[in-house]
């Protein structure tokens, strides 16, 4: 009698576990597909953010060769690339698709809307029609936002307080990027109210970017700003470089920035989305719907410096900063 109930009372306690340590196995040990379009190049950023997803993944139990199989492309920033890729993933019919950048997002719109799509892209999604709303996003699209409109204006105080006598702030962005509307409204508004003017400098490539960077340095008192934009993340040892040979004080959006030699960059941890939406794909292979899943805004943000950039440009970074960042040598 015991043995039987010990047999009974541990059959019961493995079909309880069972789904728990299951969870992340296909029935009928189908092996998941899951796709990953990213927006930028194949660089020591992108591998960063997407070693990120696929470390969190891994944590949740998905092994690709395994359990999983991860088509993985790289967008470059190349529209017409990224659109054709969109368009190869939508028809290889993957169970999730994860995606970084706006463009992407719209492209995979366009191929689909029954694949379930986990994004790191944009800010306001809702705003851009992307999603219904960030609680109940509706449709196959949930994931998490880039940035807040509100964060541009950040950049500007910055300058103004590395740059008290700043007059002229640039702000460099592709006009295919669907967010820099949100940031030239921000901008447009702060600016006037720190006494600065802006000026919008459209960039699609590296000629453009050097001829937006030359002809900004003709004037003093001018300070760069970099939101983010993948044209500018793809193009990134250009643009630090001309804002270097030029002396310009140049703020930018991501840690990498600064790795490269940027002077100042302050933007969400960027890594932490990509673990979300690790998470999002492994509740989605596991049942649930991309319309029932919030669309999370970042909640941690990174302020750092490049000393050695700075000494070069013979700037001292006032201690008002330098309490709040991480001092890069």
């Amino acid at each position: 009698m015991m043995r039987r109930r010990d047999l009974l009372i541990a059959a019961g306690a493995a079909a309880v576990a069972w789904p728990l340590a299951a969870g992340a196995q296909q029935p009928r040990g189908r092996v998941a597909r899951v796709a990953v379009l990213m927006g930028v190049s194949r660089n020591a950023q992108g591998e960063g953010w997407y070693r990120a997803f696929r470390e969190k993944f891994e944590q949740l139990g998905w092994k690709d060769g395994g359990n999983v199989a991860i088509d993985l492309r790289w967008g470059a920033g190349d529209i017409n690339r990224i659109r054709a890729q969109a368009a190869e993933l939508v028809q290889s019919k993957p169970d999730v698709i994860m995606c970084f950048s706006v463009r992407v997002v719209r492209a995979l719109r366009k191929e689909t809307n029954e694949i379930p799509i986990v994004f790191v892209a944009t800010a306001d999604p809702v705003a851009q029609g992307i999603v219904a709303s960030f609680a109940r996003p509706g449709g196959n699209l949930t994931g998490f936002t880039l940035y807040e409109f509100s964060v541009a204006g950040k950049l500007v105080e910055l300058a103004k307080e590395i740059v008290p006598d700043v007059t002229r702030v640039a702000v460099l962005f592709n006009p295919e990027n669907t967010s820099a509307k949100g940031y030239l409204q921000v901008l447009e508004s702060i600016a006037p109210k720190l006494g600065v003017e802006l000026v919008p400098v459209q960039v699609r490539d590296v000629a453009t970017i050097e001829a937006g960077i030359v002809r900004f340095a003709r004037r003093p008192n001018g300070v760069l700003l970099l939101p983010p934009d993948v044209t500018t993340r793809v193009y990134r040892e250009p643009a630090i470089a001309l804002a270097a040979r030029h002396k310009i004080v140049a703020i930018y959006s991501d840690r990498a920035d600064v790795m490269a030699g940027g002077l100042i960059a302050y933007g969400p941890n960027l890594r932490g989305q990509f673990r979300g939406a690790a998470s999002y794909v492994d509740r989605i292979l596991k049942g649930e719907r991309p319309a029932d899943l919030p669309v999370q805004a970042p909640t941690e943000y990174e302020l750092l410096v490049n000393m050695k950039t700075a000494r070069v440009l013979g700037l001292t970074f006032p201690q008002s900063i330098l309490a709040r960042a991480e001092v890069i040598e």
